[in-house]
């Protein structure tokens, strides 16, 4: 390993991440080019976006429209009082480039919707849903499904979360296969209340699923729907099947 391969500084800063031979610098240089989009900059979302930022990630999009609320500043580890009233996506970028001002940072202050996604994602290849609704979900399945994204999801209710990683440059199901419909009561932390650290736990493993991802290394996870619970540290892999009936179905080959 030839420290002249990489700066310096990097060097140094990215050593225990390099020595390890599943990424080496070879590994730390495709993390450094990677693009990643993060939808939502909420509980899911800060986590997220913290490790991607510590991890070296090259290019980051962030896309959220909601302004800091002091409900927020029990889970949202990237804010803090002093931030109240402020756009989550100016704090997060400011926050990023404080931990690495080389990472680029692109943000969007819109609401992700149907004619706003393809021009909001189309430059990056790894799509991270960090948001708190069915319809959103479902449009970030489906862009990422027709376009042959890597969409790595997570959604978290109380004291429990699921974690899913798909690969559409394969054929995979979709999360759609999983949840063919929306619900009748949309579930959301507003109204049902959420534990602090599960929204840590949740957005730390997107993070470490998109790591894997960008250095390309076996995953178990592909195919499979981490299902997990902060109260009896039950973590279990429940394997996703295509539904014939889904919607996706023609993309699912």
């Amino acid at each position: 390993m030839k420290k002249a391969s990489i700066k310096s500084e990097d060097y140094q800063k990215y050593y225990r991440q390099l020595i390890l031979k599943k990424i080496g610098i070879l590994g730390q240089k495709k993390i450094f080019r990677a693009k990643v989009l993060v939808i939502g900059a909420g509980g899911l979302g800060c986590p997220l976006i913290l490790y991607l930022a510590y991890s070296g990630i090259g290019n980051l999009g962030i896309a959220d429209h909601d302004k800091i609320e002091l409900s927020n500043l029990s889970r949202q580890v990237l804010f803090t009082k002093k931030d109240i009233g402020k756009y989550k996506i100016s704090v997060s970028k400011k926050v990023v480039k404080r931990i690495n001002k080389k990472i680029n940072v692109k943000v969007f202050k819109n609401k992700v919707d149907k004619k706003n996604i393809e021009k909001i994602a189309k430059n990056y290849q790894i799509i991270c849903d960090g948001t708190d609704n069915f319809k959103s979900r479902f449009l970030i399945n489906d862009y990422c499904m027709k376009n042959k994204k890597i969409l790595i999801a997570s959604a978290i209710n109380k004291f429990d979360g699921q974690l899913f990683v798909f690969d559409f440059r394969k054929k995979t199901p979709c999360f759609r296969c999983f949840m063919p419909e929306a619900p009748n009561q949309e579930l959301n932390c507003e109204s049902d209340g959420i534990m602090t650290t599960l929204a840590g736990i949740a957005g730390s493993l997107q993070a470490n699923e998109v790591i894997k991802s960008i250095l390309n290394v076996k995953n178990y996870m592909k195919g499979n729907i981490m299902i997990f619970n902060a109260l009896n540290s039950n973590f279990r892999k429940v394997k996703l099947l295509k539904n014939p009936n889904c919607k996706n179905s023609h993309l699912h080959g």
